[in-house]
């Protein structure tokens, strides 16, 4: 995968852990850039998809106190794409434990497409906790947006959903959710693994404007694919365990914080309808819709969108210590950015 240059250069962490809430699940979590610095929270997609050292690129080191996260059964986490215990509701009360166990008080909450989804649902839940959003190709985990998934991107993708649904007998086909959950949670890999490719391999088909090789590689590999596939067919086929339509019903929870909400126009897999209903519901946010791009976090024009978000909320948040752990480059498009953040100021609703 060509990573943008937009992106800050590459970061190790200084600090990682594990929660252990349960008794079942172990849950990393790790620490990057500046130590004393302003605390944001990178949440995942998928769910299931865990994390990657590219995301933490998206963050001005020097400034921002880097926290990622992989949720239950996912990336370094383990059981691995275990289903026990992984509900909405467990993943919001993981995040908060995290906030507590590493004494943060607020923290700017970053995610997108699934990680759109948590990051409304925990700041509604928590919304004490949170100093603003950054939220990119939004999915509120409607039956609409689980249909399109499952049928709708066929219009665009014929070709990807052919082989998604061509290993679902014919008379399954009527209802391929509950026919991938009853293979994805079979015990034989034999049975699991070949689904969890296929649904992996669809996924990052229909991810890109572009076809990507390597982004079909990664989500179709036995690293990724099982819990990818069979935590996502988890949370759809239980409505993400929250009411239909809650993350909007509960948008007043959190429309007095800051957002900005980075949506690819031609996005396939979370169609800017979605987007374009939150920020019309939000209409204090600051809604960018990138003219080139599809779904993926690091097509060119959502990366460049998305550096522009977190350092115009660096701007706004104010100055922290710098501390001889954190590595200090400037962002690569400063000039950009400063013409961002500007047009961030002007448009701004009052």
């Amino acid at each position: 995968m060509s990573v943008p240059s937009c992106l800050f250069p590459e970061i190790t962490p200084h600090r990682t852990g594990f929660l252990e809430p349960d008794g079942i699940h172990r849950i990393y979590w790790e620490e990057s850039g500046n130590p004393s610095g302003m605390p944001v929270l990178f949440l995942h997609g998928g769910p299931g998809s865990g994390t990657s050292p590219l995301q933490r690129r998206f963050f001005d080191p020097v400034y921002y106190r880097i926290i990622l996260l992989d949720q239950r059964g996912a990336g370094k986490s383990r059981p691995y794409a275990e289903l026990a215990g992984n509900t909405t509701p467990h993943l919001i009360a993981d995040i908060e434990r995290l906030r507590r166990t590493l004494n943060v008080e607020k923290w700017l909450v970053f995610g997108g497409s699934w990680g759109s989804t948590l990051a409304l649902a925990y700041g509604e839940a928590h919304p004490e906790a949170c100093l603003g959003f950054v939220l990119r190709g939004i999915f509120l985990c409607r039956k609409s947006e689980i249909d399109w998934f499952l049928y709708g991107m066929r219009a665009l993708f014929p070709e990807a959903w052919r082989e998604f649904a061509g290993i679902i007998p014919e008379n399954e086909r009527v209802d391929l959710l509950a026919a991938y959950h009853a293979r994805l949670i079979h015990p034989d890999p034999g049975v699991h693994l070949p689904a969890a490719r296929a649904w992996g391999h669809y996924e990052a088909a229909c991810s890109t404007l572009l076809p990507n090789d390597a982004l079909v590689s990664s989500f179709e590999s036995d690293a990724v694919a099982l819990s990818l596939a069979r935590i996502e067919a988890h949370y759809f086929q239980n409505g993400i365990f929250l009411p239909e339509n809650s993350l909007l019903d509960n948008l007043h929870r959190i429309r007095h914080l800051p957002a900005v909400i980075v949506q690819g126009r031609y996005d396939a897999v979370c169609p800017i309808v979605t987007a374009d209903e939150l920020a019309r519901a939000w209409p204090e946010a600051f809604y960018e819709v990138v003219a080139d791009a599809g779904h993926s976090a690091f097509e060119p024009g959502i990366a460049q969108a998305l550096v522009s978000a977190t350092t115009a909320f660096r701007d706004m948040l104010g100055p922290v210590a710098e501390t001889e752990n954190a590595t200090a480059p400037s962002s690569p498009n400063a000039e950009t950015d400063r013409e961002r953040r500007r047009r961030h100021r002007n448009e701004e609703p009052k």
